[in-house]
């Protein structure tokens, strides 16, 4: 009978550890402040990379429980649980395009942006993600090009008016000081800029603030986060990267992104108590920041 019982508590546990993972809300669904954030001309995202344990179809759950209306996808997440073995990218069936259009509308979530995804050094490669994007109303490409592929690109945006925002991954990667991203742009359209990921920054020893300052007239949308001293993913406004500071150089320069929660740390409920926490300070934020 004992034996019977450990086995029965361990599925038991089983079952409870793959329902935290797979659980949408936390808690009761926020109503967010979206008039200030209109009045400012900021939209909350999340990087569908947060919930990368989950498929995409639960994390649009997840976000929608969350009272965030947008999304941005990445590229190779599980489309569903239903279809596992499917993946959301710009290669999906047309089938599957509109079921996930399908899943969009239900839960009233916006994709605005679709990275990071590479481009390929040539135009109809280029091409097969501008027009995945275009299909689901994407603003938003983020991408690490190569150099030399910027041109193209930049020709490819302003024919399909989608932007082109381009990630800094931590040092060594190629754009990890905002300066290269600066070089690039320059001669481009206003669709080609950054993507600012200002937890890349700071684990590259760099001071978000001040790489946003530089990056003034080219910010097209962010990966925001906080972290602490140790470089761990923390709900904003309680680390090291200055939080309040980069949202007031946000509306100092006059900047309309799109600012997207991610987490490149944590899992199942802890994780979610954390995006809910970054989702309730940037809604006090917002809010003060509107009035002021």
């Amino acid at each position: 009978m004992k034996r019977l019982w450990v086995v029965g508590a361990a599925l038991l546990a089983i079952c409870m550890g793959t329902a935290t993972r797979a659980q949408a809300p936390v808690g009761k669904p926020l109503k967010l402040n979206h008039r200030a954030m209109d009045r400012l001309g900021w939209k909350l995202s999340c990087q569908a990379w947060t919930f990368r344990e989950m498929s995409a179809f639960e994390t649009l759950d997840t976000i929608h429980n969350l009272g965030i209306r947008y999304v941005e996808f990445f590229p190779g997440q599980r489309f569903s649980r239903e279809k596992p073995d499917a993946k959301l990218d710009h290669n999906m069936s047309p089938e599957l395009m509109q079921e996930l259009k399908d899943k969009l509308k239900a839960v009233k979530v916006r994709p605005m942006n679709y990275g990071v995804v590479g481009f390929g050094n040539d135009e109809a490669s280029a091409r097969k993600v501008f027009d995945f994007a275009k299909k689901l109303g994407i603003r938003t490409i983020v991408s690490e090009p190569a150099e030399a592929t910027v041109p193209m690109l930049d020709r490819l945006a302003q024919e399909y008016k989608i932007n082109v925002a381009i990630h800094d991954h931590p040092k060594p990667s190629h754009y990890w000081h905002p300066d290269t991203v600066l070089k690039v742009s320059q001669g481009c359209s206003k669709r080609i800029g950054a993507c600012a990921d200002t937890g890349h920054w700071y684990r590259s020893g760099l001071v978000p603030v001040e790489c946003l300052q530089r990056l003034e007239g080219r910010i097209i949308s962010m990966h925001f986060k906080d972290l602490n001293a140790a470089k761990q993913d923390v709900p904003w406004g309680t680390g090291e990267c200055n939080a309040r500071g980069m949202l007031e150089e946000l509306k100092a320069q006059g900047v309309k992104p799109v600012i997207s929660i991610e987490y490149e740390h944590g899992s199942g409920a802890p994780l979610l108590a954390n995006v809910r926490k970054c989702v309730e300070w940037f809604n006090t934020q917002v809010g003060d920041l509107a009035d002021d």
